[in-house]
């Protein structure tokens, strides 16, 4: 063997060392399968939270070659909703009212369609049903709401108003509503507006119901997700067929303690809010990473709620990756000490593709740690340490010797 080969050996067993020491900083490794170009969607699995940092810093791509460790860069994109509200301008034209209640017609100037109208009122008790119609002409008017419901309740235990008309995209230059009260509604405001928001892409994850129990005058329901998963919907089905209101926290295990009596959970708030038998669409929040729920249920002197079942749900996650370079790919993420990425892709968004195919990921590897070697002791065998002691006794006694001499 020349000298040539076994520099290109040498060199190339330090790159693969610095390579795999790059990669064992990390817990687990999957492998991207299917690349084909330069920019590939990868949706994250489930198993990537579960064993990530909080805020998500740890998640890398690394591409190995023969000679090299390649990163690749990446936007993490989160399929939340995309909110966006346009006022179209409107005029009162009258009120009236009859047996069946009170008339507000408005007239629209813009032939730009609407789905939402937030009304407030002076009175913080109400209870009202609302019929909405829609015409070109006012001779001709066409239902657009039926019975629609709308309700205030304001007391010491309730503090809870729902009076927001959402209603399919119509496109009328008049509008009709009436409000079924035996007294005069004290309507101070009305906006009417275009809600063209971009839902959210949800995943439903499974829920497990550990306990159900009353304590006092509330209802503690905590459920398992089974795993932790960023979460930022939930819905309680409950089975009662009488109108309710009552005041609720949602919480999440933040970090456990072991101590005498057993774990002690920290518990953090990700929403208040009011349980309503009015508005039943379900709570949302800002995505945060959990596995463990708590729900407290405010009943007051109120019997408690029969929940039947609950339905959790997150937003997609997928990264948006560049490969720059020909490379065996993983996603590699479980490192605690890692810090968010800075790459220069996620301040040029105008250059990044927005069909980007998708490729799947291969299974969960724990990724292998190097071996740390133990130092031995100086001296393994006793034969050492006696002829050790020996040296040591024969020159001692040579210096005594030459010293008794001398005398």
């Amino acid at each position: 063997m020349n000298l040539k080969t076994k520099l290109l050996i040498f060199f190339g067993w330090c790159s693969c060392t610095i390579a795999f020491g790059q990669l064992s900083t990390y817990e687990y490794k999957q492998e991207l399968k299917g690349i084909s170009g330069q920019w590939h969607t990868v949706t994250l699995p489930n198993q990537v939270f579960h064993n990530t940092n909080d805020d998500l810093s740890d998640i890398r791509v690394y591409g190995l070659t023969e000679s090299d460790t390649l990163e690749a860069p990446y936007i993490l994109k989160v399929a939340s909703e995309k909110n966006s509200k346009k006022e179209i301008a409107f005029k009162l034209l009258n009120t009236a009212s009859n047996k069946d209640g009170y008339y507000f017609t408005y007239e629209v100037p813009t032939t730009e369609p609407i789905n939402k109208i937030d009304l407030k009122f002076n009175q913080t008790n109400f209870n009202w049903h609302i019929v909405l119609e829609g015409s070109q002409t006012q001779n001709e008017w066409f239902q657009i709401l039926d019975d629609y419901r709308i309700l205030s309740i304001q007391n010491e235990q309730t503090n809870y108003t729902y009076s927001t008309l959402n209603l399919p995209q119509s496109r009328y230059k008049y509008y009709r509503l009436l409000i079924k009260s035996k007294v005069k509604p004290e309507l101070k405001q009305a906006k009417i507006s275009l809600d063209g928001s971009v839902g959210a892409s949800y995943n439903t994850y499974p829920t497990t119901f550990m306990n159900i129990k009353q304590k006092g005058k509330t209802t503690v329901v905590d459920i398992d997700l089974n795993q932790r998963l960023p979460l930022s919907f939930l819905k309680l089905n409950i089975s009662d067929k009488v109108d309710y209101y009552r005041p609720m926290t949602l919480q999440y295990i933040s970090d456990s303690v072991t101590t005498e009596k057993g774990l002690k959970y920290t518990y953090n708030n990700l929403y208040r809010g009011t349980l309503s038998s009015v508005d039943t669409k379900g709570f949302k929040f800002a995505s945060t990473l959990a596995q463990k729920l708590r729900i407290i249920i405010q009943n007051n002197d109120n019997q408690a709620l029969q929940i039947e079942s609950a339905i959790a749900k997150g937003y997609r996650h997928e990264l948006l990756v560049r490969f720059d370079n020909p490379a065996d790919y993983f996603l590699v993420y479980g490192n605690k000490n890692a810090g968010l990425p800075k790459y220069d892709i996620q301040q040029i968004t105008s250059a990044v593709p927005q069909d980007a195919s998708s490729i799947d990921l291969g299974n969960v590897q724990e990724i292998t740690k190097p071996k740390k070697t133990l130092k031995k002791p100086l001296f393994e065998s006793k034969v050492w340490l006696w002829l050790v002691m020996g040296a040591v006794i024969v020159v001692l006694g040579w210096f005594t010797l030459r010293m008794m001499a001398k005398r």
